[in-house]
């Protein structure tokens, strides 16, 4: 029975054997960047990939002297460097000396190409975006079943607002066919009664992420008649489906964030706004007060009751005045008579009579007011005070 080897001797001999081949001690690779991570400590670690498969390389920080630019994901790549074994891990890897630039990597183009002319065609206009509803309480989410996407979405939205209801649609979001399965997903849900839709899944590299860069999909996300939040991949990842949808969150716990409306945050509102109601509703009642104390004191005197009041005491003055006015009329002419009565007696002939005076008069009774008009012998009627007498004119004398 043969002698049994630990699994660093056949890693380590494994090793001995590609570092004897001279081919892979010195060899360039042509291939498409993905999964692309600069680490702190100055190493670079990515994919190289092409159509139908990929190695993981590294770039250690002593032999990043000659890289004139930034490795990003989709760059296609010439790197020349040595596959070794990756003792501790058992996996082979190419390790860079050097990167050189290929022109852009075929997903990349491809993804430009499809982003320029649906945005030509007006695909992504903001006219078309549809306004994601503030309070929404059913809200259907486009996911993979497992994974951290659900549960992230599920714990932000039970912290945020427990009464809001998630609705789950499994669909492949990685691979083929998983466009496919997303589609359907907003479908169901557009025949729903939930009030938003939120599509998406965890970070990963170009590859994982293309089937939401689909031409079909995007048209379906635009076309949709819910308000779609597209939630694709980490910050940095941007997709054809986020620019086609009606908002765009840089996370799947952001798309939650913006979906769900924050039970706290609206208690805390409605407080605000109810005590800013109460101030706004004392402020107009207190005007509309000292309008009703205006109003009422101008009616006052434009009120029936006023007017007659104000008829009254005119009337009352008028009449004091003219009573007064009488009074004073009657008072001058008792005056007036008093003067003419005094005038009058001075006239009056019986006034005379009782002063002693006599009235003479002949038979015919006319005055007699000179001796010339006597006859001796005349008989003549004396008119006294107090009585008459009958004489006769005995002598006449001048």
């Amino acid at each position: 029975m043969s002698r049994a080897v630990t699994v660093s001797q056949i890693n380590r001999y494994i090793a001995n054997l590609f570092k004897q081949d001279y081919t892979l001690s010195g060899i360039q690779v042509k291939g498409e960047i993905s999964g692309c991570k600069y680490h702190y400590s100055g190493h670079i670690y990515f994919t190289l990939k092409d159509a139908g498969a990929a190695i993981s390389c590294v770039m250690f920080s002593s032999q990043r002297k000659g890289l004139d630019f930034t490795l990003e994901d989709g760059q296609s790549v010439i790197v020349t460097g040595q596959i070794s074994v990756f003792e501790r891990d058992g996996r082979y890897q190419l390790y860079a000396r050097s990167i050189a630039q290929d022109g852009v990597g075929r997903l990349y183009e491809e993804y430009e190409k499809l982003k320029k002319r649906l945005l030509a065609e007006g695909l992504f206009d903001e006219q078309r975006k549809k306004p994601i509803p503030r309070y929404a309480s059913k809200i259907g989410v486009v996911t993979a079943e497992t994974g951290a996407v659900i549960q992230d979405i599920c714990n932000v939205t039970y912290r945020r607002n427990p009464y809001v209801q998630l609705y789950l649609y499994p669909a492949k979001v990685q691979g083929e066919g998983a466009a496919q399965t997303v589609i359907e997903g907003i479908h169901y849900f557009e025949q729903t009664v939930v009030d938003t839709i939120i599509i998406g899944r965890g970070g990963g590299s170009v590859e994982d992420l293309w089937c939401f860069n689909d031409e079909v999909l995007a048209r379906v996300i635009a076309d949709c008649t819910k308000p779609i939040i597209s939630a694709v991949g980490h910050e940095t990842d941007t997709t054809i489906s986020d620019y086609a949808a009606d908002l765009r969150a840089p996370t799947p716990s952001a798309a939650a964030e913006l979906a769900v409306y924050s039970w706290r945050e609206m208690e805390i509102g409605l407080r605000e706004y109810r005590n800013d109601l109460r101030q706004a509703m004392h402020q107009i009642l207190k005007v509309r007060k000292l309008e009703l104390q205006k109003y009422m004191v101008l009616l006052q005197h434009v009120s029936p009751e006023d007017i007659l009041r104000q008829k009254r005491l005119v009337l009352a003055d008028s009449q004091e005045r003219l009573q007064r006015l009488m009074e004073k009329r009657l008072t001058d002419a008792k005056h007036r008579l008093a003067l003419y009565a005094e005038e009058m007696k001075g006239l009056s002939p019986l006034q005379k009579l009782q002063s002693g005076y006599t009235y003479t008069a002949d038979e015919a009774g006319n005055h007699i007011d000179s001796v010339q008009s006597l006859e001796k012998g005349q008989h003549l009627t004396l008119t006294f005070a107090d009585g008459q007498a009958d004489v006769t004119v005995d002598e006449i004398r001048e």
